[in-house]
């Protein structure tokens, strides 16, 4: 086990990593080019998360200056107790110890992930998927020359450089101490870490998102609502499921409106009964759709009896990430909000501010559908257990 680094000794390494990407930034370009070149798939969401840009590199050196000037999540006091023979009692946050998180192609998962488990007191081994590889090994040479300029071991940033067998091998029988695993990726990369894995598990990452308009909705704040939730396919926060209220006042008008504008942006629309009476709308074939995430440009628009009935179907069919009410009504969005079982629920507003950096978190290791121990974005502050401390001077009981 690593030994604590001083949080200043953590925050400068930090800032080293945020110096090195600005330095080596036409290089992490130019490498990722490598990959995208190499990627031989036709996942149009896996590419897009593959992609290194310039502004993705913005975002990665923004993250860890962000990291360093947080506070110290270790160490916090989270409760306090004088027994009555004297002993001092604290709760404090205390770090995992090691963390793995297994991933699919994104390589600013490289930086904000090891940034966030490295600022919290942990190891992190990396496993990301092998359609980024390049990009994840630069990235990592950048993380251990930031250690090592700070007088730190390179321990603390693994890359696990392991095929599909060897990973589930590790899985199974660690050949080191694992204490949490965090799967970030598509189900079946999800259904794989649950059966191998003999630690903890996170899971995150899984969408299919709903959006009610209630028969009082504001009409311009639903087609937003709506629109920007289909604004980035790759996105776990992406919208997947539109249910219209069918007392709607002006409903054809409103589902007419948003189909074309779903159509501007190239979307595929599937409907239910009611809905596939429109043109540009086809009828699905099984109510198992309602399971299912894209990450894809389609979507689903049906019509709905009542703020009850959609309560009870998000709650069946959703993958408990995030849900919207749009309404003028605040009971009715109070309702809602307290009933459907999503990690984040909202009124009035997009899906796509499901994400550590939109909820003031500065960024997220993972989106967690679990309940145990944190639920949604999972910041700096989550990526720690607690620990007694207990001072006495002989006390026996």
């Amino acid at each position: 086990m690593n030994t604590l680094l001083s949080i200043e000794k953590r925050n400068a390494v930090l800032l080293k990593m945020a110096v090195l990407l600005e330095q080596e930034r036409q290089a992490i370009i130019a490498i990722n080019k490598t990959d995208l070149e190499a990627y031989n798939g036709d996942d149009i969401s896996m590419f897009d998360r593959l992609k290194v840009d310039d502004s993705k590199v913005d975002e990665m050196i923004k993250s860890v200056t962000h990291l360093a000037s947080q506070e110290d999540p270790v160490g916090v006091e989270r409760f306090s107790f004088k027994h009555d023979n004297g002993m001092q009692v604290y709760n404090k946050t205390a770090s995992f110890g090691t963390v793995l998180i297994i991933y699919e192609s994104r390589p600013d998962v490289t930086v904000e992930a090891a940034g966030i488990a490295f600022k919290s007191g942990n190891k992190i081994l990396l496993k990301g998927g092998k359609e980024s590889l390049r990009s994840n090994l630069k990235i990592v040479e950048l993380w251990h020359q930031a250690l090592k300029e700070d007088d730190a071991s390179t321990d603390w940033v693994e890359y696990l450089q392991f095929n599909r067998t060897e990973t589930q091998a590790f899985l199974e029988k660690p050949t080191q101490k694992v204490d949490l695993i965090v799967p970030r990726g598509g189900e079946r990369l999800i259904a794989f870490v649950k059966q191998h894995a003999t630690c903890p598990v996170i899971i995150s990452g899984r969408g299919n998102n709903f959006v009610y308009v209630h028969k009082e909705a504001d009409l311009d704040i639903a087609l937003d609502v709506i629109l920007n939730g289909k604004s980035k396919i790759s996105a776990c926060n992406a919208v997947d499921k539109v249910l219209i209220d069918e007392n709607l006042p002006n409903k054809d008008a409103f589902i007419k409106n948003l189909i074309s504008k779903l159509k501007a942006s190239k979307i595929a629309i599937l409907g239910d009964e009611a809905t596939c009476k429109f043109d540009e709308v086809t009828l699905f074939e099984s109510d198992d759709i309602w399971y299912e995430e894209f990450l894809d440009y389609k979507i689903v628009v049906g019509e709905i009896a009542s703020n009850a009935d959609t309560i009870a179907k998000i709650n069946k069919y959703s993958g408990g990430h995030s849900s919207v009410i749009v309404t003028g009504n605040e009971a009715e969005a109070k309702l809602f909000m307290e009933n459907v079982d999503t990690a984040a629920v909202y009124h009035n507003a997009s899906t796509r501010f499901t994400d550590g950096g939109q909820l003031g978190l500065g960024g997220e290791l993972a989106i967690s559908t679990d309940k145990l121990h944190q639920r949604g974005p999972i910041g700096l502050q989550h990526l720690v257990t607690n620990k007694w401390y207990v001072h006495g001077n002989g006390q026996i009981r």
